[in-house]
């Protein structure tokens, strides 16, 4: 049984390889036949190519032409003998491989047919070819040549003739042309296809089946592509005929190709608009009377869902431009469809930059064109863009996205755009008439108009950091003057780009800050002028200038109420306090010179200074600190009353960077990310993290984590905050008169901190569908402040309240000092019965003792040691 089962089992793998060797032997069979046509076909083809070049191409050549127009169309021959050349070097090569083939193996294969292994080569040269052939037809090329007058080709015009008579009964010269150096070709792919068709009739289900199936589509398209592209070369042609030279001066180039005309297919544009539309595969054409327009395909959007209310009976198409929109109406939705099929696929294809293989077959690649694209246009209109040059992303005819925007005048705008506006962050190059500088804005925008936190590096070398509003500043902000002839640095609220409000002046030329309220750029309110030489007083200003009385603290603690000079040298009625408490009352004069001279009683009965005069303390009433840095607070409470949404934090919160060095290329700094933490602070995690710490030794341990950090909102403000204490008090601003100002401040700083904080935690709490907690009184909340907030943020302002305390007390350091000082001067004795000490203390060299009474002192030293000593055993 085994033995028989063996037997059958070599019998079946017999029977197996010979059917294995016959197919083979019949897939040989069918690769020969099908190589062997082959080499017939190319040798026939190679022969006519000869021919062709032999009497059109190199006769054309020789007879290059002397007018401009003639020369533009020769350039194009010149192209199209390259192509023709590198088709009849493949056909050459193929030949030669295929002859060789044939002449030395015995099997043959697939891959010895080279029309299919070389198959992208070849569907590549043709495509060349026949676009190059089409732009020479569409330029009336053929007609030009043939009417060429040089001897070479009246020479070979003789011979032509003949040799196309083989081809064509065409009895006009250009059409014989036309005609011959396109059907051979035409006819060649055919032949290729009849051969690919009948190989793979013959072949059985496989790899190779596959092959063959797929070169003959190929084949097939690359028929339909050249059928459609002489087509639409020919309806070029044609329209270039029946317009006037005004048009095709303008219009005529070789690669542009008519793809429909409203008067082969009708369709009207708005009323009065055109006469007559023409749709070519880069621009749609307007033409009404002498005059037309034209408007790139890659910025027209076509909207079928028109709300316009078109003409009884019509159906409408809504066509986009950067500039323009209009309605084309057809009479019956058939119509309508295939224009924008047809509009469609061309804006498509001219996005892409490259037509479709074939032409208007389905090639899987969708038919409606994508809405956002990037593409660089000129604004013609009266607009705020009128002249300028826009390059970026578009979105449905407006720039939408990040672009930039140049004018011809030198501006420059770098940033988000959105419905055709300037939207979100953005930078803004200005040029200064008077000098070749300019003003870099880097600012955030909203509908076209500077808007939120910006930067602005003026081209005087003022520099600009805070709030604008509508173009101009508005809210917080700093202003600051690096120029070496009148450095400057003023810190407060501006209103309508003037300093309005409270704010803080720093004149570096004349050492003075001035701290109090401003009006249209001037000096204007309550003010209080503080000195680098230590002398510190409070006015009234109106428009720049002192009016009234005021007070003047003098460096020496005295302390002068009443009028007096900018130069601050006393005029009319006033009272002088001392120092020493000493007050002198009465009228003060100034004659040139005669010095200071007063008529009034001095009183001399306080022997003590009076810590109230000598210690005044200034601003408390003037500038209530709900009042000091509005501008700061509104723009962060604003922040969370519009739902703290991350694309409008930047504007309300300001950027984290604030240096110009960082800023300083605005392409790349506007296409990444503006901050680089090892924490990430975004808003939605802020929010959702709130929630989660709201025990206090949790939320104590969050709100440091935020403080410290530069992105969180929380620590922004405290930046924000810092950057305004450290304007007022630090450096020329450390004044011992301003110390209860500070401390008020600061306090005051944890309280709207806390209400920010608990601002994110309800919205948070709200977000989640939680009902955030009942509102607690303000004395409540004031103490919250006071106990988290408060020892947090403290140490930010510690070198500022260090040097107040100090300058403060400064007085009774001193008299501390002096009296250590008096004291060391002091015999060691003396100074001993000064501070009572008990004489067995004393040191026993210096105590006149009996013998009796050292034993004792030092018995008793003894003991105390010892005592001492078993404490620190114990």
């Amino acid at each position: 049984m085994a033995g028989r089962a063996l037997q059958l089992r070599t019998i079946a793998y017999d029977a197996k390889r010979c059917r294995l060797r016959h197919a083979g032997r019949k897939l040989d069979m069918c690769a020969a036949e099908a190589t062997a046509s082959l080499l017939h076909v190319e040798e026939n083809f190679s022969a006519c190519l000869a021919r062709i070049d032999a009497l059109i191409f190199k006769p054309l050549l020789q007879a290059e032409p002397s007018d401009q127009k003639g020369k533009e169309n020769f350039k194009l021959f010149l192209l199209l003998n390259d192509r023709f050349q590198a088709l009849w070097n493949l056909t050459e090569e193929n030949y030669r491989i295929v002859k060789q083939k044939c002449s030395t193996s015995e099997s043959f294969c697939i891959q010895d047919i080279y029309i299919v292994w070389k198959g992208d080569l070849f569907l590549s040269l043709y495509i060349q070819y026949f676009v190059t052939f089409a732009n020479y037809v569409v330029v009336h090329g053929f007609e030009h040549a043939t009417k060429s007058k040089s001897e070479a080709w009246k020479h070979h015009k003789t011979v032509l003739k003949q040799f196309l008579t083989d081809f064509t009964s065409e009895t006009s010269m250009s059409l014989a042309l036309y005609t011959v150096l396109h059907k051979p070709i035409r006819d060649h792919i055919e032949q290729y296809i009849l051969l690919l068709t009948k190989l793979n009739e013959v072949l059985k289900e496989g790899s190779e089946k596959d092959v063959i199936t797929s070169a003959v589509k190929e084949y097939v398209k690359l028929e339909s592509f050249i059928s459609q592209v002489l087509d639409e070369a020919c309806f070029t042609k044609t329209l270039w005929k029946s317009l006037g030279y005004k048009f095709t001066d303008m219009l005529c180039v070789p690669e542009r190709r008519l793809l429909e005309d409203s008067r082969n297919l009708p369709i009207s544009a708005s009323t009065n608009r055109s006469d007559r539309i023409l749709l070519f595969d880069d621009v749609l054409v307007l033409i009404q009377g002498n005059s037309f327009q034209s408007f790139d395909l890659k910025l027209v959007w076509v909207d079928e869902n028109c709300r316009e209310k078109s003409a009884p009976g019509l159906y409408g198409l809504r066509v986009i431009t950067p500039e323009e929109t209009f309605f084309l109406s057809a009479k019956d939705p058939q119509m309508k469809a295939v224009w924008q099929w047809k509009l469609n696929q061309a804006i498509r294809q001219a996005l892409n930059g490259k037509r479709d293989f074939p032409l208007w077959g389905k090639t899987g690649e969708g038919t409606e064109p994508p809405s956002c694209r990037f593409f660089t246009y000129v604004f013609r209109l009266e607009s705020k863009f009128k002249s300028a040059s826009y390059e970026g992303e578009w979105h449905w005819g407006k720039p939408h996205g990040k672009g930039t925007v140049k004018w011809r005048d030198g501006r420059n705008h770098v940033g988000d755009f959105k419905e055709g506006l300037e939207h979100g962050f953005g930078i803004c190059l200005v040029p200064r008439r008077s000098e070749d500088r300019y003003d870099c804005y880097k600012c955030h925008w909203y509908e076209g108009k500077m808007r939120g936190y910006g930067i602005c590096e003026y081209g005087n070398d003022m520099v600009y950091k805070g709030y604008f509003k509508d173009n101009v500043r508005q809210g917080f902000g700093i202003l600051e003057n690096h120029s070496a002839e009148h450095p400057f640095k003023y810190t407060g609220q501006w209103e309508n780009d003037k300093k309005n409000g409270y704010g803080v002046w720093e004149d570096k030329d004349r050492g003075e800050r001035y701290i109090g309220t401003w009006l249209d750029d001037h000096k204007h309110g309550q003010g209080i002028v503080v000195t680098q030489s230590g002398v510190c007083y409070q006015r009234t200003f109106h428009a720049d200038k002192m009016v009234g009385s005021g007070i003047l603290l003098l460096e020496d603690d005295s302390v002068y109420e009443g009028n007096f000079t900018e130069d601050l040298t006393f005029v009319g009625k006033g009272k002088l306090s001392f120092a020493n408490g000493f007050i002198l009352e009465g009228t003060f004069t100034n004659k040139s010179g005669q010095g200071l001279q007063t008529q009034g009683i001095l009183n001399t009965s306080n022997e003590q200074p009076d810590e109230r005069i000598t210690k005044t303390q200034l601003g408390l009433k003037e500038f209530p600190v709900e009042k000091r840095w509005k501008g700061i607070y509104d723009q962060f409470l604003e922040f969370v009353h519009s739902g703290c949404k991350e694309e409008t934090e930047e504007s309300f919160t300001g950027f984290h960077i604030q240096t110009s060095k960082e800023l300083r290329k605005s392409q790349e700094y506007l296409f990444c990310h503006r901050g680089t933490e090892d924490v990430s602070w975004k808003i939605e995690d802020i929010l959702e993290e709130l929630v989660h710490h709201q025990e206090l030794e949790s939320l104590q341990r969050y709100l440091e984590k935020a403080l410290k950090s530069s992105l969180h909102p929380l620590g922004k403000l405290l930046k924000a905050l810092t950057i305004a204490f450290q304007a007022t008090y630090s450096g020329i601003g450390a004044n011992r008169h301003l110390l209860t100002m500070a401390q008020e401040e600061v306090k005051y700083y944890a309280k709207k901190i806390w209400e920010f904080y608990q601002g994110l935690l309800h919205l948070a709490l709200e977000q989640k569908g939680q009902m955030p907690a009942k509102c607690v009184d303000g004395e409540t909340s004031d103490q919250k402040a006071c106990s988290v907030v408060l020892p947090l943020i403290l140490p930010c302002f510690y070198p500022e309240l260090f040097m107040l305390y100090m300058l403060y007390h400064e007085r009774e350091d001193d008299l501390y000092c002096q009296g250590i000082v008096d004291l060391s001067l002091f015999p060691d004795i003396k100074l001993l019965e000064f501070l009572d000490v008990q004489k067995h203390l004393w040191p026993l060299k210096d105590l006149t003792l009996t013998t009796n009474q050292r034993r004792s002192l030092i018995k008793d030293k003894c003991f105390l040691s010892a005592t001492e000593c078993l404490q620190k055993l114990m």
